[in-house]
Parts: C-alpha cells; structure tokens; sequence
C-alpha cells in the first residue's frame, strides 16, 4: 500500500516512543537472563552435573515461561488496540480472560512438575544421575508457577497500556532477592544450611512470590487501568470471547508447538552428552543476554502498532513496521561483533568446566552471533509486526513449519543419525530462521497484516471518543489514575 506524507517512515516519530518502552523491558529481561546466568555460575561451582540438572529443570520452566508469553502476546493483541481506542473496560476484561488462561496453564505445570518429575525429566535425558538431581529442583520450583503466571498477566496489560516500569522494578526486587537467596541456601550462607541445588529451587520460588505481591500492591494502590475489580475482569460477553479466541489462541498454540519443539534442540544435545548440554545451556543463556534488548524492542513494537491500529492510524502502523526491518538488521549486526570478539572469549573462563566444554561453550557464543541477523528480524516480524497487527494466525504458521519441519529434524538427523560434530549440529538451526524469514518478510511488505480487532462492543470512558491512543504511563510511582 503506497504511503502518504503524513506516514512517512520517519524514525524520529516513533522511536522516542520506541525506546521508552523498550529499555525498561530490556532492562527486565536482561536482569532475568543475568538471574540464569547467576544460577548456572553458582551451581557450576559444584560440578557440571549440577549444571546440567537446573538446565532440565528449568526446561520445564522454559516450557510455561513461552506459554505465559503466548497469552500474554494473545492478550496484548487486544489490550494494545484496546487501550489505543481509548477502551479501557477492554483492557480490563482482556486481562481477566488473560489471566484465566495462564492460570489454568500454570496449574497443568505444576501437576505435571510436582507430580511426575522423574517422567517429565526422561523425556530429556537417560542420566539417572541428572533426573535425581533435577527431580529434587522441579519438585520445589514447580510450587510457584502459579505465581510466574499471574505476574506475566499483569505484566503484559500494563505493558499494551504503556506502563513498562513497575514489572522493572518489582523483577529487580525479585532477582535481587533471589540471588542473595540462592548464594545463602547454596552453599550454606549467613548460618543457613548448604542445599546445593534444592536450595537454588527455594530462593527461586521465594522470590516469584514476592514479586507478584509487589505488582498486586501498587497496581491496586495506584488504581491504574489495569486495576480491575472482579465484576470488570469476568465481564465478557461472546462477542469478545469469540474474537479473543480467533486471534489470542493462535498466539498460545504459537509459544506451546514452538516451545515444544525448541526443547527438542535441548533433548539432541542431552544425548550427545553431559558437556555438551552444559555447553549448549551456557551459550543458550549468553545468547539470551545478547538478545535482551531485541526481545523488548519486539515487544515494543507490538504495542506501538497496537495502539496506532486502535486509533484508526492503519499507515502510521504500516510505516512503523517497515522502518523497525531497515533498522533492526544494523543493530544486530553491532551486538554480533561484540559476541564474537568480546563475549564468547570471557565467559567460558567463569565456569568450572574442562577446557573441552569451554572451547564448545565459545564456539557456541560466536555461532549465536554469527546468526542474529536472522534472528532478530524474525523476531520483530512474528512478535513485533504480525501480533501488533493481529495477524496471529499467519504468525503462527510462519513460526512453527520452518522449525517442525525444516529445523528439528535437520538437529535430529545431524546429531542423532549422521553424528556429525556439534558444531554442525548447531548450524543446522539456521535452516528454519532463513525459511522463516523469506515468508514473514513478504507478509510484511504485503500489508495483509493489519486487523482492526477491537469490535463493536465497545464501552470507552466519557471524554475519550476518537481521541486516540492514550499518553504512556511515564513511571510505575505515577499519580493515580482516576475514573469519572
């Protein structure tokens, strides 16, 4: 769709924007992945098995963290516009249908954790040595998955709404509580016993808690837009429950087949051996660390093309999607060299692993690096451009062909079947992310991705008819925001 001057793609109209939601989410992530990496770091200290055994454990974790993001994304499909219209009982009840669906997700995790450890632990690795030592951490950690969930449902509306600060802030606590609690318990600190790896499963749990408790607290002592009564949170009708279906339940079944299948990377390099997977679970988490900031901006994106979609903006949306492809791949390519002549030399050094392992952990790091490109735009195509615009269903499919058909049985084949070195085996994954990226790429240029999907049920407050999207809450410590 040919553009008008008024969207032209002028980074100086939406990045400042850009940014100021973004770098708190970066700031969120990169502390959540620093929170790995400590996790790893401390129980590395003890042995490569120990590392091993949190990497399956947290496997498990990974699993529901990737589901709690898909309602979440689902979620802020509707919030994002929502909140762009100026509908705030919309954000609301999205909300509440939200947090339905990640608490009864949760709950299948914590059964599935508690109950059957050693079963969910096989379908990864035949150590009995690991599954022993998983086992005692999943059963522990799995207790606060309730907790996970409903802090990443608040999370996500107060993001669509622009309050990007308070889930900063209350992770912060919880990461700073958590390590404080996992050097304590261990190794056996400030007269508190040595638990090893069941005491890195407590100090996590813990801190899971307390982190709910602080965003339940300010949300509702502010009485911001998400804080909704009871009544506002179940008030659905089947209208809106139908279109939150159609559009959200694409973006969950996205995370949980994606999640699922990303996990059958881990169960390829579990069989190829120990160190391997405490080299693959190293570089993983590092990887991570480089990706902070493109998750956030990801994320950024979305609610930015929400909310401007919401306002009836439809070429403002449009532009913004194809200035974040001309941008993106520029940035990327900075944080790559950084991994590959700066990062992968360090890390393998603060491990207590063989000089094998290190040597895999750094080729690893750089192999990372050498394909963010891809990466990265994909990232911003499905998460960013296509769950912005509500196109959830292409993003789906784009999403999880390329890895199911293309990517794992490329691992499978090259590890399990040829034997091929592990280095090969890790290239092979780049297989799906160039397949991914020909079809998004021309998804976005085609402009068939943007959906109006806020309704006709509409119950915007007085005063806000045709106003557009609403100014972003600047800081979680705000004034309140109050109601007619």
């Amino acid at each position: 769709m040919p553009m008008n001057s008024s969207a032209k793609s002028d980074y100086s109209t939406f990045l400042p924007r850009l940014l100021q939601l973004a770098l708190p989410i970066a700031l969120q992530s990169f502390m959540m992945t620093a929170l790995n990496l400590a996790d790893t770091f401390m129980v590395g200290q003890i042995g490569e098995t120990e590392i091993g055994a949190i990497a399956l454990g947290n496997q498990i974790f990974f699993l529901l963290m990737l589901f709690q993001f898909g309602v979440g994304s689902g979620a802020a499909v509707f919030a994002a516009q929502y909140w762009g219209d100026g509908d705030i009982p919309g954000v609301r009840r999205t909300l509440g249908l939200s947090l339905v669906f990640a608490a009864a997700g949760a709950v299948i995790f914590t059964l599935a954790a508690v109950a059957f450890p050693r079963v969910v632990l096989s379908a990864f690795t035949t150590d009995a040595a690991l599954i022993e030592m998983g086992r005692s951490y999943l059963r522990i950690v799995g207790l606060s998955y309730v907790f996970t969930a409903v802090s990443a449902a608040f999370t996500f509306s107060l993001r669509s709404v622009g309050d990007t600060h308070l889930p900063m802030y209350a992770t912060g606590i919880s990461i700073t509580l958590n390590i404080l609690g996992n050097y304590a318990l261990i190794f056996g600190k400030f007269g508190l016993p040595a638990l090893g790896v069941a005491g890195a499963a407590i100090s996590t749990a813990v801190a899971r808690l307390v982190e709910v408790m602080i965003i339940l607290f300010v949300v509702y002592r502010r009485r911001g837009p998400v804080a909704a009564a009871p009544r506002e949170l179940l008030d659905w009708t089947g209208g809106f429950v139908t279109r939150f279906v159609g559009r959200a339940v694409p973006v969950i079944f996205n995370e949980l087949i994606w999640s699922t299948g990303f996990t059958m990377y881990t169960v390829v390099f579990g069989r190829l051996g120990t160190g391997l997977l405490a080299a693959y679970t190293i570089a993983g988490t590092v990887g991570r660390l480089l990706m902070v900031i493109f998750i956030a901006s990801g994320q950024a994106t979305a609610v930015l093309i929400g909310n401007e979609i919401g306002a009836g903006r439809r070429e403002h949306a449009e532009s913004i999607g194809r200035a974040i492809l001309r941008g993106v791949p520029v940035v990327a390519a900075g944080v790559a060299i950084v991994g590959v002549f700066i990062v992968a030399p360090v890390v393998p050094h603060l491990f207590r692993i063989t000089p094998d392992v290190q040597q895999m952990v750094r080729l690893f790091i750089r192999l990372f690096a050498l394909l963010m490109m891809f990466k990265t735009i994909n990232l911003h195509i499905i998460v960013g451009i296509l769950r912005g615009g509500a196109d959830t269903t292409y993003g789906l499919f784009v999403d999880i062909l390329p890895l199911w058909l293309v990517g794992v049985p490329a691992a499978f084949f090259t590890g399990l079947v040829l034997g091929l070195p592990a280095p090969i085996v890790y290239l092979s994954l780049a297989l799906e992310e160039a397949i991914r990226l020909v079809f998004g790429w021309r998804r976005v240029h085609s402009g068939r991705w943007i959906h109006d999907i806020t309704g006709h049920e509409r119950d915007i407050l007085p005063g806000l008819e045709g106003a557009g999207a609403p100014p972003i809450v600047e800081d979680a410590l705000a004034p309140e925001f109050t109601q007619e």
